[in-house]
């Protein structure tokens, strides 16, 4: 029914959608599988086009082995580190950022060691009357912009981790989408005083461990705390305030203001790090400091960061560039960010862009899988891919945004492969239904020819031996006019269903029906060694069916007719013939002719199955007694016939009595004649024996038998 067929067509339809709907929801809620797949997208992106160093008044000071193995073992005395602070004073840096909490006074202190040693009363009163390590350094803090750091936690307590400097917010609460800490661990109070001001050197790495962002404010206790960087760079811009500017309900943080620059930030108010391959002159080793053996503008109006890259003090991070870097060189990098103006952005609207893509991208694919063949679709999905694959790339490269191309990849991915499955699925049943009612009118070899060798449906054709079985009903014309046509045609329908039934079942080709009449070839398409036993057996199962068939209808009371049946071989044209616009895969050659014109001869012969020498030749034991040679009409030559012993049906008993006769008769023996005529009264059901008896009462001498008709 054509509802019924298009609530089918429509179904199918439900897969792709159903896919797409999940899909979308899978997106909307951004697992962390797919945050993962995200990351190392963005990562991959910045190994291809990394950041390309540009010259920033940024430097590190590095604690590295070189100067552990030189100065000594960390921590230094405070002494030390204020003297390493009071060298960038002097060597003009714009400010100082101490990546290093100094949470403990300094053992080494002479207030310390008396706590802990037991000494003589004048050495401890010299040693009392000593500056105080820690004093010292606070000391140098109070001389320059310096900014030290502190440690967040999650731990809530009391926190005296606050910069010095003012916040101001614009717009919404800024501290929505801030990552919250509860409390900190900070340097000593008389350093903490010292310093002009504070930052957090705490990072927030994604699941994988990688820092990929920088954060420049963190909430800790309800209260606004800005990173080292940010509070290094605010000091050497001279500002005394940030100002946050946040997006309404709850939106998060869209940027900060430090001094003269606006620096873009994410909702949690941090800045994608764009990552320089490693840069050694980025670096310069805290011993050459101290030992006065740098250049001496070389820390000039620089932003100079103190921190370490030796392995021992465990300060180093996971990079997106692979490996790890110093904790410290995040910082840097970010600074050169900002001071540079290179900007890596996650805008806002790109989560739901990618969700959009997803769909769209989604909804086309399916269209295309559900429309279109295999290749199209493909290329359909390979071309949206790469489309978003490149958009995505021109974005990074060009305008520093990072936009997911794997997420609507994965979405279309989604929905394009069970699609494709299903439409293949429904497809080749399909294929399998007109295949089945295909072989109904074609022969299921040739179909099956046609679908394994395509470049047969061309015109033309080849040479080649084979063999034919032709069928006729004597005398259905004739019935049918008599008949009821409704009953006629089912009576035919069911006669040559069974008919050609046998036919496929001997691997035969149906070369045509016309009619009543039904020409079966062997050999072709497919070349078949044994088609002349094939030609053979289909022959004598047809003739089988058709006596089966005749004695059921006349028990039934319903006229019907005997099936006659012609068998040759010989070599025909085989191929396809009609013209452009329409093809006709048929066999065309004398052989053809003559396996109709014995079929017509068994009229005259009194046989069912008449089939040729040529055929014989081919079947080696086969039960047969000869005929005689026959000249159809059309030829010249005469053609030996036979007839299978299996299609005499009991009547031709005397083998040995025929075969006698016939080789008298073969002889010129006038014995021949009353031969047959004795075999025709012992077998009077016999017409081939009752053929000869009478052609050699008329004057015949050999088994030559003129046919004037068909």
């Amino acid at each position: 029914m054509p509802w019924l067929e298009r609530l089918r067509t429509q179904g199918l339809w439900l897969l792709p959608a159903t896919t797409l709907a999940l899909v979308v929801l899978v997106a909307w809620h951004d697992p962390g599988l797919l945050r993962g797949l995200r990351h190392a997208v963005f990562d991959q992106a910045q190994r291809w086009s990394p950041r390309e160093p540009e010259p920033a008044p940024v430097l590190i000071v590095d604690i590295d082995e070189e100067s552990l193995r030189r100065v000594g073992q960390w921590p230094w005395p405070r002494t030390q580190v204020a003297e390493l602070v009071a060298r960038l004073h002097e060597a003009g840096a714009a400010a100082v950022g101490l990546d290093v909490v100094f949470a403990e006074a300094d053992r080494t202190s002479p207030r310390e060691l008396l706590k802990s040693t037991r000494l003589p009363r004048e050495a401890a009163a010299l040693l009392q009357g000593l500056p105080d390590h820690d004093e010292v350094l606070a000391t140098a803090l109070q001389a320059g912009p310096v900014a030290l750091g502190f440690a967040l936690s999650d731990t809530e307590a009391a926190s005296d981790c606050q910069s010095p400097a003012g916040i101001v917010t614009l717009g919404g609460a800024a501290d929505a989408q801030l990552r919250r800490f509860g409390g900190c661990v900070h340097s000593l109070p008389v350093l903490a005083q010292a310093a002009q001001g504070h930052g957090a050197l705490s990072f927030i790495p994604d699941e994988d461990g990688v820092v990929r962002r920088l954060p420049l404010l963190f909430d800790l206790g309800g209260h606004l705390a800005p990173s080292l960087a940010a509070e290094t760079l605010r000091l050497a811009l001279g500002a005394q305030r940030y100002t946050v500017q946040a997006a309404p309900d709850g939106g998060g943080v869209i940027g900060v203001q430090i001094g003269r620059l606006r620096i873009p930030t994410t909702a949690n108010a941090s800045i994608w790090v764009h990552y320089t391959p490693p840069q050694r002159d980025r670096y310069v080793p805290a011993w050459q400091v101290l030992a006065g053996q740098t250049p001496p503008d070389l820390f000039r109006q620089h932003l100079v960061l103190v921190g370490t890259s030796a392995q021992g003090l465990l300060d180093l991070r996971f990079s997106p560039l692979g490996g790890v870097i110093p904790g410290v060189e995040v910082h840097a990098q970010a600074l050169e960010q900002i001071l540079t103006g290179h900007w890596l952005q996650r805008p806002g609207w790109a989560p739901a862009a990618e969700v959009v893509a997803v769909a769209l991208g989604g909804l086309l694919v399916a269209i295309a899988a559900m429309t279109c063949g295999a290749l199209p679709s493909a290329a359909a999905f390979g071309t949206l891919a790469a489309a978003l694959l490149g958009g995505c790339w021109w974005a990074f490269t060009r305008q520093g945004l990072l936009l997911d191309p794997v997420l609507p990849s994965l979405g279309m991915l989604a929905v394009f492969l069970p699609t494709t499955v299903l439409r293949h699925m429904v497809s080749e049943r399909r294929q399998r239904w007109v295949r089945h009612a295909f072989a109904r009118y074609v022969s299921p070899n040739l179909v099956d020819y046609l679908i394994t060798q395509p470049q047969a449906l061309e015109l033309g054709g080849r040479r080649q031996r084979c063999s034919f079985v032709f069928t006729d009903l004597a005398g259905f014309t004739s019935v049918m006019e008599r008949m009821d046509p409704a009953q006629a045609v089912t009576l035919l329908n069911q006669y040559l269903d069974g008919m050609i039934a046998i036919a496929f079942a001997h691997e035969g080709t149906l070369d045509r029906i016309v009619g009543d009449a039904v020409a079966i070839v062997f050999s072709a398409p497919v070349q078949q060694a044994d088609h002349e036993q094939r030609a053979v057996r289909c022959a004598l199962a047809m003739h089988r069916f058709a006596q089966d068939y005749l004695a059921a209808r006349r028990a039934e009371g319903v006229e019907f007719c005997e099936t006659r049946i012609g068998v040759h071989t010989g070599e025909v044209i085989v191929g396809n013939f009609g013209g452009s616009t329409i093809f006709d895969y048929r066999a065309l050659g004398d052989p053809v002719n003559t396996a109709s014109r014995l079929e017509g001869a068994n009229k005259y012969l009194g046989t069912h199955v008449c089939l040729s020498q040529a055929t014989l030749d081919g079947c080696p034991g086969l039960p047969v007694r000869p005929v005689g040679r026959l000249r159809v009409a059309g030829r010249q030559e005469a053609i030996m016939v036979y007839e299978p012993l299996d299609a005499t049906d009991g009547q031709a008993v005397q083998q040995e009595a025929y075969a006698q006769a016939y080789a008298a008769m073969m002889a010129g023996s006038s014995a021949a004649a009353a031969q047959f005529k004795h075999l025709h009264a012992q077998s009077p059901g016999d017409r081939l024996v009752q053929l000869h008896a009478t052609r050699l009462d008329s004057g015949a001498i050999d088994n030559l038998i003129e046919l004037s008709g068909k």
